[in-house]
């Protein structure tokens, strides 16, 4: 294979800026990120970056679908509509996420997870990497589902759970209400077959997250949406005013979360909070994707055509078809890591290692992925001065 240089730009490492650099990559992997060197150029392929950016892929934890199609279609087809729709976006690594959906349906978007995930390495890439499933849906509590079916939300069951765990080795994360009778016992199961676990669609208190933490839970799904602060468990007990999911993930520094970082979910202050409690290392952007990425305006099934739920693509977001809820999001991880710089302000190396090495960190990759250092894998993606994507490798191949 030809050696590969990407010179004449600048390099984003996780803790700065490296001008008019070059990173040599070959066989897939990065083997070297220095100044520029003429006398190791000699042989080599040489890719202009033309004064751009050069960033690592983006890793995306929490994505439903795109382009369509939604994960829980549970087709191959399915699969790489989504991967490629995304990779157009600069992911180049996601975690397919379920929602609440029948067993059979989570039986057989597994089956497809399972077999994409072992064939990654074996063929040309075509979008973005699957690196194992993100078991969300459906131990959720019920007030708390947010746009998932009410009629297959349900607590953790053994009988139901172990088939899923048959599936330990493509299921990277986990998650789970705390609070629902059984949540301990799926938490302590999935961390012995090395599952991560999460929690999240919660009304937990926060001694309930102080317990969750206890049996392992390690990451908390999209901070500040369906879960429980201290105005919402007020409903239920007017004094002593408790702390709920919201005040426990900004507490408990072994806490990682994520944000929906499309400017639609959270406004500009929410998301400083975010960043300054939990700090780049510890917060990642997701987009938390349906079906609508890339498409019009319009009503879309969210999670599986038969029996998922009927939202709309409005004004850049998912929402209920009454417009008086949100609904997942419609953008790819290139908009986050824009919109979040954006209304912030935070340097650009800590919002993309929040788009890159973070979420590879909280999924157990990051000694192969998320960001640019000899060894890893050569994921790279080529920006522009407004961060649009001009050009994404997986493996330092790249994508057409």
């Amino acid at each position: 294979m030809t050696r590969l240089f990407f010179i004449n730009g600048r390099i984003v490492l996780p803790d700065g800026i490296l001008e008019g650099g070059a990173v040599e990559v070959f066989e897939g992997r990065v083997v070297k990120v220095g100044p520029l060197d003429g006398a190791t150029l000699i042989g080599g392929s040489l890719l202009d970056l033309e004064g751009g950016t050069l960033v690592p892929g983006y890793v995306d934890l929490h994505v439903h679908g795109g382009a369509g199609a939604d994960f829980m279609d549970g087709t191959r087809e399915a699969f790489r509509t989504v991967c490629r729709a995304h990779a157009r976006h600069g992911t180049t690594s996601l975690l397919p996420t379920t929602t609440v959906a029948r067993h059979d349906q989570h039986l057989a978007f597994l089956d497809v997870c399972r077999r994409l995930k072992a064939n990654a390495g074996l063929r040309p890439p075509e979008g973005a990497r699957v690196l194992g499933a993100h078991f969300y849906g459906p131990y959720f509590a019920p007030e708390a589902r947010g746009c998932h079916p009410a009629s297959s939300v349900r607590p953790p069951c053994p009988a139901e759970y172990e088939q899923y765990l048959a599936y330990a080795d493509c299921i990277a994360t986990a998650t789970v209400a705390p609070e629902l009778p059984g949540a301990e016992e799926f938490v302590r199961n999935c961390r012995a077959r090395g599952v991560r676990c999460n929690a999240g669609h919660s009304y937990a208190t926060f001694d309930q997250m102080e317990a969750a933490l206890s049996w392992g839970v390690r990451h908390v799904d999209h901070l500040f949406c369906a879960m429980s602060d201290r105005a919402r468990l007020r409903q239920t007990q007017t004094f002593p005013m408790r702390g709920g999911v919201m005040e426990a993930t900004l507490f408990f520094d072994d806490l990682t979360t994520e944000v929906i970082a499309d400017g639609k979910h959270l406004q500009r202050e929410l998301l400083l909070l975010a960043y300054k409690v939990k700090g780049p290392d510890r917060l990642a952007l997701v987009t938390d994707c349906n079906r609508a990425l890339d498409g019009p305006d319009g009503d879309y099934v969210f999670g599986p055509r038969d029996g998922g739920e009927l939202i709309r693509r409005q004004d850049g977001v998912g929402v209920m078809p009454d417009g008086k809820a949100l609904a997942s999001g419609v953008v790819g991880m290139d908009e986050c890591v824009r919109t979040f710089r954006r209304l912030t302000g935070v340097p650009l190396p800590e919002v993309i290692r929040m788009a890159t090495l973070t979420p590879a960190r909280v999924a157990g990759w990051d000694h192969e992925i998320g960001s640019i250092a000899a060894g890893k894998r050569a994921d790279l993606l080529v920006l522009d001065e407004a961060l649009n994507v001009r050009e994404v490798y997986v493996d330092g191949t790249r994508l057409g």
